[in-house]
């Protein structure tokens, strides 16, 4: 997944961010209103990890704001990117004002950071409305595991194949567009190329043959996984 984490404790979101990214996510990070602000605007994200007690600037002494104006004008604009809100434990006015502000669930601290992947990953499915195993001909993805099966026997993939079959097969039978697999490969500032993503998938092509599953080019559109005949 590709994910925004919005924390403006330095220390804290260096380790929610290498957590992240060992569990195989793509993470951009913003310590203020503002920064928060424009990252979503600019890129699409599968889930947002949101503070609510933020500086409103990228400064030193920036007066406080609150995430919950970023996520009101995230959710006012149509965005419906799933949103884990971080709450104090023992505030729950936090927790409704969250809530009722558009956020899809809330996380107290202190928490375990297993915690937080496994609530994103829950949040994503359901609002993609993917379910925990999918299938295509012998090949089978296991959302819970992250793991990609042939039959029986386990399919290893590099980090960016998986990152592109995954996204294939969420759900499968959809055409998926150069732009978004772009999208989940890339780091902010560092674009992939169609000349790379088309390496991808093509190694893909290669370790799917025998799986009753390829990938087709749909021209001037992206790419589809689909059962082959």
């Amino acid at each position: 997944m590709r994910i925004l984490l919005v924390e403006d404790d330095a220390t804290l979101r260096d380790v929610m961010l290498r957590s992240l990214t060992d569990a195989g996510h793509r993470v951009d990070v913003a310590a203020s209103m503002e920064e928060a602000d424009y990252l979503w605007r600019v890129q699409p994200f599968d889930a947002v990890l949101l503070d609510l007690n933020l500086p409103a600037g990228p400064g030193p002494g920036s007066p406080l704001g609150s995430g919950l104006t970023v996520l009101r004008q995230a959710r006012s604009r149509g965005d419906r990117t799933p949103v884990l809100v971080l709450t104090a434990r023992n505030r729950t006015d936090e927790r409704i004002a969250g809530l009722d502000a558009g956020a899809d669930d809330y996380l107290g601290k202190p928490f375990e950071l297993p915690e937080v992947d496994a609530r994103l990953r829950a949040l994503v499915r359901r609002a993609q409305g993917t379910d925990d195993v999918a299938m295509v001909g012998q090949l089978r993805l296991d959302r819970r595991a992250r793991r990609f099966f042939i039959g029986a026997a386990p399919l290893d993939l590099p980090a960016r194949e998986f990152e592109v079959l995954w996204e294939l097969m969420s759900p499968p039978g959809h055409a998926v567009s150069k732009r978004v697999l772009s999208n989940k490969l890339s780091s902010f500032d560092d674009a992939l190329g169609d000349n790379a993503l088309e390496a991808f998938i093509s190694r893909l092509r290669k370790k799917l043959l025998g799986s009753g599953a390829g990938i087709r080019t749909l021209r001037g559109i992206g790419y589809l996984l689909e059962g082959e005949a």
